[in-house]
């Protein structure tokens, strides 16, 4: 699938089959994660890949809005030193991952992580140094349903640019 058609496609995946993720298919993954943008070359994330059912559970339990966490085959926690732009590179890093597992047909969802009141618990879970932030909890699975790569309804071009200077439109 070509880049662009990946951007228009990829979707939100919560419904996962019980089709296992290989672990080549996961390093993949997240090797496309370190290619991400990230300011001054300062590169402050790690990445805990999940794949044993009682974590997934347990995080599903912590994160209220992941509770999908506990049927996914695998996740992935995105880590960032506390640097000035660690909220940026984490979030450019995550973009990175879920259009990665898209590409390679792995549904996923991101779950927020920074200033969320479970951070301390998961880093705890996971073993992660207090020192690290919380940016993301990235659900991953093969899509339970070959349609959920449907494009979504989004707003058209004309009614989100502005050329030199910002105009308001009626509609929004």
């Amino acid at each position: 699938m070509d880049f662009l058609e990946i951007l228009k496609t990829r979707r939100s995946i919560r419904e996962f089959s019980d089709k296992e993720i290989p672990k080549e298919i996961l390093e993949k993954i997240v090797d496309s994660a370190r290619f991400a943008p990230t300011a001054r070359n300062v590169q402050p994330w790690e990445f805990v890949v999940i794949i044993q059912a009682p974590i997934l559970k347990k995080l599903s339990e912590l994160a209220e809005n992941g509770r999908f966490l506990a049927q996914a085959k695998a996740c992935i926690a995105v880590f960032c030193a506390d640097t000035k732009y660690y909220l940026e590179d984490g979030c450019a890093t995550t973009c990175n991952i879920l259009l990665a597992a898209a590409s390679l047909g792995v549904g996923s969802c991101w779950v927020a992580g920074d200033k969320k009141p479970y951070c301390a618990e998961v880093a705890h879970l996971l073993n992660v140094p207090i020192a690290y932030k919380l940016v993301s909890l990235i659900a991953l699975g093969y899509p339970k349903s070959k349609d959920s790569f449907h494009a979504a309804e989004k707003r058209s071009l004309k009614e989100i640019i502005h050329w030199e200077k910002f105009t308001k439109r009626e509609n929004r």
